[in-house]
C-alpha cells in the first residue's frame, strides 16, 4: 500500500502483536482435547473385534429346541457342519437341511460385531429354505440370573 503521499502510515493503528501466543494456546489445547476424548472406535468404525456372542439377561432369552445350527463369525461367511460358506452357498446348504424330516427351526451364533443386514440375510435364507423359525444365540449378561 502506499502511504507516502497523505502520510497514511502515521494515521494506521499498529500492529497488535500480543495475539500469538494466544493462537498457540488454542491449538495446544485442540490437541490435548482430541488426545484425551477422541476413540478409535468412532473414528474406525470398520475396524474388526474378536468374535464374541452378544449378550442378553433373563427377560430377553428364551428356550426352544433347534435342529439346525450355523455359526457366522464375520460378515459373508457362515460355518456349518464344519464347513465354510459364503451366505449364496448357505442358502442351497438349507434348501439341503430342509428337505430333512421334522419341523425345523435355525439357531444362529452370531458375532456381536455381525451388522444387522447379514442377520436380516439369514433369516430371508431361512424363509426361503422353509424353516418354522430363527434364533439367534446369546450369551448371558454378566451377573445375569440363570
Amino acid at each position: 500500500m502506499i502511504t507516502r503521499p497523505l502520510d497514511l502510515a502515521s494515521k494506521l493503528a499498529p500492529v497488535p502483536h500480543a495475539g500469538t501466543g494466544l493462537f498457540y494456546l488454542n491449538v495446544g489445547l485442540l490437541a490435548l482435547f482430541f488426545t484425551l476424548f477422541g476413540s478409535s472406535f468412532i473414528l474406525m468404525p470398520g475396524l474388526a473385534v474378536d468374535f464374541a456372542l452378544p449378550k442378553s439377561g433373563a427377560k430377553g432369552t428364551a428356550a426352544f429346541a433347534t435342529d439346525v445350527v450355523i455359526a457366522v463369525p464375520s460378515a459373508g461367511t457362515a460355518l456349518a457342519e464344519g464347513r465354510v460358506l459364503d451366505f449364496k452357498a448357505l442358502g442351497v446348504w438349507l434348501h439341503e437341511q430342509e428337505k430333512k424330516p421334522g419341523t425345523r427351526r435355525l439357531l444362529v451364533q452370531a458375532s456381536a460385531a455381525l451388522p444387522a443386514k447379514d442377520l436380516a440375510e439369514i433369516y430371508s435364507l431361512a424363509a426361503d429354505a422353509g424353516f418354522a423359525g430363527v434364533l439367534i444365540a446369546t450369551e448371558r449378561a454378566v451377573g445375569g440370573a440363570p
